[in-house]
């Protein structure tokens, strides 16, 4: 924690009273910070600093003792040569470049009241830890605090899409077909639906795209589901059964274990057998999905491509063998935009990245504001302090604010923590 409060202190260099100087006694102006890396290298880029009479321009790096910068072996790493500039709070040993040349150092010590006062707000035992203090942020900077902190959310997600990109060798039309099968899965049948489209590669449905009945013979087959029982009387049943062994030997293909699925504690129109069902129309009705996604200009446009309505035969049914009254099984608003949330966005964010386009990533986090802000425990907690999300944009930023910054008491990191602490700074001065 005393090396995250060096990072707080260099980063809101003003809290510091006293002049600071280099160990060799020249006098340091910090004229700007830098940028806060959290990745690997120096722990600020892009700094500039005043020695003497010269103006350095180049990286920081941070350590409680300057002996830490051997021991974290920045003595051979090449990457630490663009460092002007060693912070420490304690100056125990002169330090050298991998070229040799020594770093220049500087020793800060931090107001004594900051280490006491942070002790203070992460300890305490509130929803979050500013629950007192939020309200007197401001609105706006804290609604551009929530933006940034949803872009962010974005960023992370897009490590995730670029992950299965690369694991299915550059395709991007076949990681946005598992990731949509997830999506079509909801929270609790997410895992059997990524399987179940791994088991069916995204060519083999193509060959049949144009047969719906061929498409649900094959997804139900896969999912392990047209062989359970036997219903010698529900002739839809035994079409498809008939049509998928045909397929399976063909295709030479495994299905993924039936007992993966959940039916237990969901409404009937989100059995996963109505759920396959509406995957399979939208695939039969959808050819390029993931090129038609990327294209759509607002979320009006994204509900008219994937409003999707199950075959006749389940109009009549929930599960197989089984009638019940009729019923249109169209996938609903709500659950277009969970899978606007959890698939189409994130891979248009991220093929803006891939491709460098920040029009592209512009438009993502523009659906993401036209969406209608999620209804979980998060959002509520903060509705209960007075900070409600109006949009997707914003709940997004409340679940990225709480799971990364208020639950791991990184009061430090978050605009509202340090704003606290620099006020508690200020009132001690």
């Amino acid at each position: 924690m005393i090396e995250d409060i060096l990072h707080f202190a260099w980063k809101h260099i003003n809290i510091i009273p006293q002049q600071l100087l280099l160990d060799d006694k020249e006098k340091l102006e910090v004229i700007s910070p830098g940028e806060h890396n959290f990745d690997s290298g120096p722990d600020f880029f892009n700094a500039k600093v005043r020695i003497g009479d010269t103006i350095w321009a180049g990286n920081v790096e941070i350590h409680i003792n300057s002996s830490d910068w051997n021991r974290h072996g920045h003595q051979t790493d090449a990457a630490y040569d663009s460092v002007i500039l060693h912070v420490v709070a304690n100056n125990d040993t002169t330090v050298l470049n991998s070229k040799g040349a020594a770093v220049k150092t500087a020793t800060i010590d931090y107001p004594n009241s900051l280490e006491w006062q942070l002790q203070r707000l992460v300890a305490n035992e509130y929803w979050i830890p500013c629950a007192q203090h939020i309200n007197s942020y401001g609105e706006l900077p804290l609604r551009m605090w929530l933006a940034a902190l949803s872009a962010e959310r974005l960023e992370q997600k897009t490590e995730q899409v670029h992950r299965w990109v690369n694991e299915l060798k550059g395709s991007w039309e076949e990681a946005f077909y598992i990731s949509m099968a997830r999506s079509f899965g909801l929270k609790i049948n997410a895992l059997p639906f990524e399987l179940l489209a791994k088991s069916i590669p995204l060519k083999t449905l193509a060959k049949i795209r144009n047969n719906l009945p061929s498409i649900e013979a094959l997804l139900f087959g896969q999912a392990g589901m047209l062989h359970v029982h036997d219903h010698p009387h529900d002739t839809y049943y035994q079409m498809l059964r008939k049509d998928y062994e045909y397929l399976k030997k063909t295709h030479s293909l495994t299905p993924i274990p039936h007992h993966l699925w959940k039916f237990m504690r969901l409404r009937p129109l989100a059995f996963p057998t109505i759920r396959i069902a509406q995957f399979a129309s939208l695939i039969h009705k959808s050819y390029g999905l993931f090129s038609k996604c990327i294209e759509i200009e607002k979320f009006t446009d994204l509900t008219d491509l994937l409003r999707t309505e199950c075959s006749s035969y389940w109009h009549t049914h929930y599960t197989f063998g089984k009638e019940s009254a009729a019923k249109s099984k169209v996938l609903g608003k709500t659950a277009i935009a969970t899978i606007a949330l959890n698939t189409v966005i994130p891979f248009m964010f991220a093929y803006g990245n891939a491709r460098g386009n920040q029009v592209l990533k512009d438009k993502a986090l523009t659906l993401l504001d036209e969406l209608p802000a999620e209804k979980n425990s998060t959002v509520q907690g903060f509705a209960k302090l007075s900070v409600v999300a109006d949009s997707a944009l914003f709940s997004q930023a409340m679940v990225q604010l709480k799971s990364q910054y208020c639950d791991k008491r990184k009061c430090l990191y978050c605009n509202v923590g340090a704003s606290v602490l620099l006020k508690k700074s200020d009132d001690k001065a």
